[in-house]
């Protein structure tokens, strides 16, 4: 969301909006919201109705109790939504996800949003981690401007920046030789729970961070529909009973329709912590980005946390990517 006209006050239109819960059924209209603010303001994100229902359809996310959304008779205009965490680290870390449509962005609707949060924000912690802190996580573009505004405005603090990356397939440099104790292999099903619990291990110490469920895992990574198992690649121990490195990697078939590129999303890159330093993840990473650029993609690309403890933004840089965009994150704690 970004601020394409100013903010402004309560209105009889807004008085009038209808709030409801969404249904899986306003998944198209959904889509049109997210492409009229992406036509104002282009962060290249772009959804289908089958992208929304996936991503909104998790298993972390109550649609009658965790979503919010908004109604100008017939057309959505905004939606909310909290996605609780499999587990708490030590606060329980509530993400917030949030769009507005660009002609509908003012105070009333911002304050309707922003209570509603916090609200059902706490009867979301209190069904699964009451016993832990609770914080409200949100992100922003830097070109989402308005919803910049209206988290800081809400109390929200900006904690953390993360870079979206990008690498041109036809240019990056030759790939570094994989570590030849550690059999290579490609992802099949047969490996879900060892690289779950690689995830989990190796994401312990990320900030923002927190353990994974195998039903999550599923939905949204490896049994999402854009998952590319050919272009995941995993690293195993000498017994091959645990993945000690891998690169797994999805394709968003929506963004390669609006913009005529077919990008490759590296989605998760680890190593195990006693590996790391020796240039495995570089070696994996670029092992991917070879065999991405032979099955016809034309860029790849990531997101990263540029103060994360392991250095990984240089990593990236070393094997071709360089910075695209940038997230800020916000965290607002909330008394319980």
């Amino acid at each position: 969301m970004g601020c394409v006209t100013p903010r402004r006050g309560l209105s009889l239109v807004r008085m009038s909006l209808i709030w409801r819960p969404l249904t899986m059924e306003d998944m198209p209209r959904l889509a049109e919201v997210f492409a009229e603010a992406e036509r104002v303001e282009p962060i290249e994100e772009h959804y289908s109705a089958e992208d929304l229902a996936e991503e909104i359809g998790s298993p972390n996310i109550d649609l009658p109790t965790a979503t919010t959304s908004a109604w100008d008779g017939g057309k959505l205009v905004a939606y909310g939504v909290l996605r609780r965490r499999d587990a708490a680290n030590p606060a329980h870390m509530v993400r917030v996800e949030t769009l507005v449509h660009p002609e509908y962005r003012d105070d009333a609707i911002a304050a309707h949003l922003t209570a509603w949060f916090e609200k059902t924000g706490k009867e979301v912690h209190a069904k699964s981690h009451p016993d832990a802190p609770l914080e409200l996580h949100a992100a922003a573009n830097t070109k989402q401007r308005w919803l910049t505004e209206v988290l800081v405005d809400a109390g929200y603090e900006h904690a953390r920046w993360f870079v979206d990356m990008r690498a041109d397939l036809a240019t990056v440099p030759a790939a570094k030789p994989l570590p030849g104790e550690f059999p290579l292999v490609t992802y099949e099903d047969k490996y879900e729970e060892l690289t779950l619990r690689s995830r989990n291990e190796t994401f312990a110490d990320h900030w923002g961070s927190t353990e994974q469920s195998p039903e999550a895992w599923r939905h949204l990574v490896v049994g999402g529909k854009d998952f590319q198992p050919e272009l995941s690649f995993l690293l195993l121990s000498p017994e091959r009973d645990r993945v000690v490195a891998m690169v797994l990697s999805a394709f968003f078939a929506s963004d390669a329709a609006a913009t005529g590129v077919k990008d490759l999303y590296v989605s998760h890159v680890a190593t195990d912590a006693g590996l790391r330093g020796r240039g495995i993840a570089g070696a994996l990473l670029g092992h991917t980005l070879v065999q991405a650029k032979a099955a016809g993609f034309q860029r790849a690309s990531l997101n990263v946390d540029q103060d994360n403890t392991h250095r990984a933004l240089g990593v990236y840089e070393r094997v071709g990517f360089s910075e695209h965009q940038r997230w800020a994150g916000y965290v607002k704690p909330i008394p319980t």
